[in-house]
This record gives structure tokens, C-alpha cells and sequence, in this order.
């Protein structure tokens, strides 16, 4: 019951609300071994993306506003895009002096399956406003072929 009472603030058996404990219990064991899978010390933020085609290729574009060029990593491993860096904060500020902390400052991560095969050896990454670009040409694919079959 904890759960629902996190989210809404509400006591279930006030409101005549019936909660599946069974499934409460479950979600809370997954949660547990899920933050013991990361361990204690996991704090890395993960990327908002966009990731679209255009005639020749796969674009992925992502806001990393505040990171220098020098503190992002991007590889690729067989299918799969990972794009790494670091926002690093220039002050520091005491927890008891903010109002408000929403920015995300630390370590960042994404990865990503990509949709189709590309030329590893012309991608292209720029960054313009705040807005990574990543540009993946499109590799040649097959064409289809129609097979007859003999009587």
C-alpha cells in the first residue's frame, strides 16, 4: 500500500480504493533487486533523443546544453549507438541554499539499437545550440529479388 500512498498522498482504505497487494509486492521486489542490480553509487542520467531517417540517412539528435565537445564520447559496437559525456557543474553550491534543482549535472548516457545498417566510417556529429546531431549514412542495402519457383 506504501506505493499508492507515495503517488497520491491518498490512504486506499479511506477512499475505497481495492489495490492487488500481490502485484504491489511483486513491483516492490523487482524495484529492490532493480537498485540492487545498479548498486548504491549508480547516479548516471540518461539522454531525452529523437531519432528519425531522412532519404540517405539516420539522424539522432539529442539537447546536451552545458557539455563541451571534449566531454562526449559516441561509439558504436556492431548495431548499437552509445552516446556518453559529462555536465559539469562550475559552482558549488550548498544543497540548503537552493530553492529549486532540477538540472540534471553529472554523468550521462544513451544507447540505442539502430534501425538499419550504416557506414561507420562517414558519421558525422556536430553540435549547434545546445543540440548534438549525429548524422549516420545509410548503408547500400539489397534489393529484393523475386524467386520462381520450378513445376
Amino acid at each position: 500500500m506504501n506505493f499508492f500512498k507515495n503517488i497520491t498522498g491518498l490512504n486506499p482504505k479511506k477512499a475505497n480504493i481495492n489495490i492487488n497487494s500481490d502485484l504491489e509486492e511483486k513491483n516492490l521486489e523487482n524495484n529492490q533487486e532493480n537498485e540492487q542490480w545498479f548498486g548504491d553509487d549508480y547516479d548516471e542520467g540518461q539522454l531525452a533523443i529523437d531519432v528519425y531517417q531522412t532519404k540517405d540517412s539516420v539522424v539522432v539528435k539529442s539537447t546536451i546544453a552545458g557539455v563541451k565537445p571534449e566531454d562526449i564520447d559516441i561509439s558504436i559496437n556492431n548495431d548499437m549507438l552509445t552516446i556518453r559525456g559529462t555536465r559539469k557543474m562550475k559552482d558549488e553550491i550548498q544543497e540548503e541554499n537552493y530553492f529549486y534543482q532540477e538540472c540534471y549535472w553529472g554523468t550521462f548516457s544513451r544507447s540505442i539499437i539502430l534501425p538499419m545498417e550504416v557506414k561507420t566510417d562517414k558519421i558525422d556529429a556536430t553540435i549547434e545550440n545546445g543540440v548534438l546531431t549525429i548524422t549516420l549514412p545509410k548503408a547500400q542495402t539489397t534489393k529484393q529479388i523475386s524467386v520462381k519457383i520450378k513445376d
